[in-house]
């Protein structure tokens, strides 16, 4: 699969994979349709409502990962960069490939950055839904859009393992804990 490099962002190397363009595209098409058919929204405002709110999800998914990079860069094992995918399914966060063996520990806190970022992220979008629903109108449904979208799929997916996800990253390196921990003789005193 082609790969294109986007640049540096905080020392991340930032790539695309090919199949984001469709991601994208899919993402436009989908958002538009919501907010013709759901909203009612005229069809040129539907189409910007769907271009931002692409443009916000993928601002989303960035935010996400930079939540994975500060947690790894505290735990001393920073990660090397982000590579965008499909639709952000198959976004990852990358780590440099001689990276040492790591403490479970270590894993799931680093899995436990990008949900923290997209709940905070989700809660002050939240905040700012708030502010403008008295006005509503597209710069609000955009503002729940994010709310909605950091706090379920980025944030709270933490506790939904789909095989693919941070959730699953925490209970595989949970389990691994469990079993280094069932492995060692307890310690007497």
């Amino acid at each position: 699969m082609r790969t294109y490099e986007l640049g540096s962002l905080f020392g991340l190397r930032v790539t695309l994979r090919a199949q984001a363009f469709m991601g994208t595209l899919v993402l436009w098409v989908l958002f538009a349709a919501i907010a013709r058919y759901v909203l009612r929204l005229p069809v040129g405002e539907a189409l910007l409502g769907g271009l931002l709110a692409v443009a916000l999800h993928w601002l989303s998914e960035i935010v996400h990962h930079l939540g994975h990079a500060i947690a790894a860069r505290r735990t001393g094992y920073p990660m090397s960069g982000i590579r965008l995918g499909f639709l952000g399914v198959l976004t990852s966060s990358v780590y440099p490939r001689d990276e040492p063996e790591l403490p479970p520990a270590l894993h799931i806190q680093r899995a436990l950055g990008g949900p923290l970022a997209s709940l905070a992220i989700g809660l002050v979008a939240g905040a700012l839904a708030l502010a403008l629903h008295p006005s509503g109108g597209l710069a609000w449904w955009l503002a729940l859009f994010v709310c909605v979208e950091n706090i379920v799929v980025f944030g709270l997916q933490v506790f939904v393992p789909l095989g693919f996800n941070d959730a699953s990253t925490v209970l595989h390196w949970w389990r691994q804990r469990q079993r280094q921990r069932a492995a060692t003789p307890p310690v007497r005193r």
